[in-house]
């Protein structure tokens, strides 16, 4: 079992920034996909950023605005939410697939933008 550890949600004025930051608890684990989902107040959850050994992966309305970036020694995946608006409001998600196989979710962690 993988556990996985949210941190950096919060209150930001819109034009601001935010880093989120997720780790996984165990170690000598093989992650292939780690990212970042957000599900808004009565919306779907949706795909934010992805990031693999090789690609990234971003969703039209964050693209130029948000950067994932992954540390494979600390099984830790970031995502830096710059330029922030009041729409990316929303509980993310970390998200993380083991082996190809497994597929693990974080707690969630609140963002809200005020405008």
């Amino acid at each position: 079992q993988v556990q996985l550890v949210e941190s950096g949600g919060g209150l930001v004025q819109a034009g601001g920034s935010l880093r989120l930051s997720c780790g996984a608890s165990r170690s000598g684990i093989s992650i292939i996909t780690m990212g970042w989902y957000r599900q808004a107040p009565g919306k779907q959850r949706e795909l934010v950023a992805t990031i693999t050994s090789i690609s990234t992966n971003y969703a039209d309305s964050v693209k130029g605005r948000f950067t994932i970036s992954r540390d494979n020694a600390r099984n830790t995946v970031y995502l830096q939410m710059n330029s922030l608006k009041p729409e990316d409001t929303a509980v993310y998600y970390c998200y993380v697939n083991v082996g190809g196989s497994r597929d693990y979710w974080g707690q969630g962690t609140q963002v809200t933008v005020s405008s």
